[in-house]
């Protein structure tokens, strides 16, 4: 079996702007002319509220000096009235500009979104098994679950923010400098920089204490996965505490980050608000004083201060926008990090689909293993002839279950080939491969849904009375009648309400339906009462006479009537022929069936 322990590397970094240019193409597809147009429509509202935002303090402006003077009769008073209406409704225009413009861009983001989720699930299921045995589920999903939640979030930000914050401050630059000169304009540059360079520093501090955060938090979230997935096994061993104080150590790991990165906050927030504040007093003192020499009017004060309002409204949100973008980078690089491992077997370029019509297996001196310091087959050759079902018995470990699963590429050899009717399956598309295979396993584990859902699973586009002859089949029949909901039963999480031997027979079920020309069974029988097994194995064999097979098996018994036996032993070829010939030959097959046919005799005794 291969290794299940994690082994860590280090990680690759993708959490710079490299990862927003790689995410470019999802915002703008070139397939989808729609959502282009729908970004230039929120383009448009944003250059629009924009324009409105900046025209607003010169309506207030003008109000004000003119409310200031003397009175001048009815023409001053419905001047300043439409110049107060004129911002009023100005206000409520920018406002509606603004959700005119998520209304027609939440679909980008949605489809963006939508479009890397699937990328990277897609990946996931072309990496191999050993990927998967190294990685814990709970790890790789909460790696999706973030980066799909922040994409929508650090969108709007940069889109909606960011970029129309820089526009305003360059048209703010310009309207100080034409009003009250290079003073004003260097202050606010000045104070704008030390705002954006503090901000920057001490949001790069927390970015360390938010990754460190996230690394805890999928810790804990997958061992509280993997415990709950092995409930059985820790209430066989008693193990509740001992489950409880691995996932409080997360969890107490995870609080202290949490703590550290608040902190971190509230002292952003007090610098921010130092250097803000700092600007307003300031730029209003200039203007008083300006108003003091007569310089300025009591309308230019509130014009100041309007542009200001409106400036730091953005700005007081850059430091959660900053930290926004950069976790949604973070969590971005992540899935583009899943996106980009290396899928260790893939289809060579340009290969054919497998083409069987004599549906033969042959191990050509194969040598493999899951680790490089240990190898599992040593030069295995061996043919399984077409239409003949063969066995392969030998002692655990002898690498019996990976020969199945280098028949379905879940592995490639490191050296030799696998032929099935002549054709190198390294040299063929996977999909072609696996379409010509089928497996019953040992450990069948099953979907978090119903009977007909899991019995269908094995062809897709199955009728209902396809469905209900491959569950008679595999004498399935007697436990759905009894069942309320028949084929609508619920199975539970990865089967578990169903016995190993009721969860064996779906196995076979959707193989039947599947109806593959090669067939592997892997203990096919082995959770099986000695009634039911005599019915599947009398199934099996009426199966197996029309095709190709391979069984794995344990209990001898189960395969004596083989057309072949091959006997494994640490990975190589010790022992074939039939069983009839296996047994006058004095080797390890002999061995093995004395040793079982002892431990039969004496569980008969116990009986009695």
């Amino acid at each position: 079996m291969p290794p299940e322990t994690h082994t860590s590397s280090a990680p690759i970094r993708h959490d710079g702007w490299a990862t927003l240019r790689r995410f470019l193409p999802y915002l703008w597809p070139r397939d989808q002319p729609g959502l282009r147009l729908r970004i230039l429509g929120a383009c448009v509202m944003i250059l629009a509220a924009k324009a409105i935002t900046l025209a607003l303090p010169y309506a207030y402006k003008q109000a004000v000096d003119l409310m200031t003077r003397p009175a001048q009769g009815p023409s001053a008073f419905t001047a300043a009235f439409v110049l107060v209406m004129a911002y009023a409704l100005g206000r409520f225009a920018s406002t509606g500009f603004d959700n005119l413009r998520n209304i027609i861009f939440e679909r980008v983001g949605q489809e963006a979104t939508r479009a890397l989720a699937e990328d990277v699930f897609q990946r996931l299921h072309n990496l191999s098994l050993r990927f998967h045995l190294a990685r814990r589920t709970g790890e790789v999903t909460k790696v999706i679950e973030r980066g799909t939640k922040s994409i929508d979030n650090m969108l709007y930000f940069l889109l909606f923010n960011i970029a129309p914050t820089v526009l305003e401050l360059a048209a703010v630059a310009l309207i100080f400098y034409l009003h009250f000169g290079w003073g004003l304009v260097l202050s606010t540059a000045l104070a704008i920089a030390a705002y954006v360079a503090a901000t920057r520093w001490i949001t790069e501090w927390r970015t360390h204490l938010r990754a460190t955060m996230n690394r805890l938090d999928g810790q804990a979230l997958a061992r509280a996965v993997d415990s709950l997935l092995n409930y059985e096994t820790v209430k066989y061993f008693g193990a509740e505490q001992r489950e409880l104080q691995r996932y409080g150590q997360s969890a107490r790991a995870y609080a202290s980050a949490a703590v550290a990165s608040e902190n971190s906050l509230g002292l952003l927030n007090i610098v921010q608000g130092l250097i803000i504040n700092l600007l307003m007093a300031g730029a209003m003192s200039y203007t008083v004083w300006g108003w003091a020499h007569g310089r300025f009017t009591v309308g230019d004060m509130v014009f100041v201060n309007t542009y200001l309002v409106q400036l730091f409204r953005p700005l007081d949100m850059l430091g959660m926008v900053y930290r926004t973008i950069r976790q949604g980078l973070i969590d971005m690089s992540s899935m583009f990090a899943l996106i980009d491992t290396p899928v260790e077997v893939a289809d060579a370029p340009g290969a054919p689909a497998l083409l069987v019509q004599r549906p033969g297996v042959v191990f050509d001196n194969v040598v493999f293993g899951y680790e490089k310091d240990r190898t599992i087959l040593h030069g295995l050759s061996f043919e399984v002839p077409a239409g003949q079902h063969i066995a392969l018995v030998g002692p655990s470990g002898a690498g019996k279950s990976t020969i199945a699963r280098l028949i379905f590429r879940f592995y490639d050899p490191w050296s030799g080939r696998i032929l099935i009717d002549g054709q190198d399956i390294a040299q063929v598309t996977q999909a072609s491969l696996r379409a010509h295979l089928g497996i019953v396993p040992q450990d069948s584990v099953l979907f978090n849904d119903t009977l007909g859902y899991n019995i269908a699973y094995g062809r897709d586009g199955a009728s209902e009375a396809e469905i209900h002859e491959a569950a008679r089949a595999a004498a399935l029949m007697p436990l759905i009648d009894r069942l309320p909901k028949r084929f609508d039963t619920e199975v539970g999480e990865r089967g578990l309400k169903l016995s190993g031997g009721e969860k064996q027979r779906v196995a076979i079920a959707r193989t039947l339906l599947k109806n593959p020309p090669i067939l592997l069974l892997d203990e096919a029988t082995s959770a099986l009462d000695t009634r039911t097994e005599q019915e599947i194995l009398s199934t099996l064999r009426d199966l197996s006479a029309k095709r190709t097979s391979l069984s794995i098996a344990h209990r001898l018994s189960t395969i004596a009537d083989a057309d072949r036996i091959f006997v494994l032993a640490d990975g190589r070829m010790v022992e074939s022929g039939t069983h009839s010939q296996l047994l006058r030959h004095d080797g390890l097959y002999v061995e093995m069936w004395a040793r079982q046919a002892h431990e039969m005799e004496q569980l008969n005794q116990a009986a009695e």
